[in-house]
């Protein structure tokens, strides 16, 4: 089973530019495995992210993914994008993470809120 804080490393982020560089295109559905699950990470432009019935609110800060599940914290997460494939590593996890993008994302559901972001400066460290 995958706790609450290793879930975050597998919300991804959405189209940004980064400073003045290519933006970077983050949205989709990612895929990654869990022991022998696979999972699926669905990551939408309106700044959410969904896995099962967990959503986060995500943020791109440079080189640095920030997620939040509304705990009133965000998680640094260093990420490297390479074509398909995201490598997520620090915050949380013991090792680095990659997922793979196997299709575009789907709309989210009315009924699902994106949770308020914290401040800025409340980040887990």
């Amino acid at each position: 089973m995958i706790g609450r804080m290793s879930r975050l490393w597998m919300f991804g982020a959405a189209v940004l530019a980064v400073g003045v560089q290519t933006p970077i295109r983050l949205t989709g559905d990612w895929q990654a495995k869990a022991g022998d699950e696979i999972r699926h990470i669905m990551v939408r432009s309106d700044s959410s992210a969904q896995f099962g019935r967990d959503v986060a609110r995500w943020r791109l800060v440079g080189d640095s993914l920030w997620i939040t599940l509304g705990d009133g914290v965000w998680q640094v997460y260093g990420m490297k994008l390479a074509g398909d494939k995201l490598t997520i590593s620090g915050g949380d996890l013991e090792k680095p993470v990659t997922l793979r993008r196997v299709g575009p994302p789907t709309a989210r559901p009315d009924t699902l809120a994106i949770p308020e972001p914290p401040a800025p400066n409340q980040r887990a460290w």
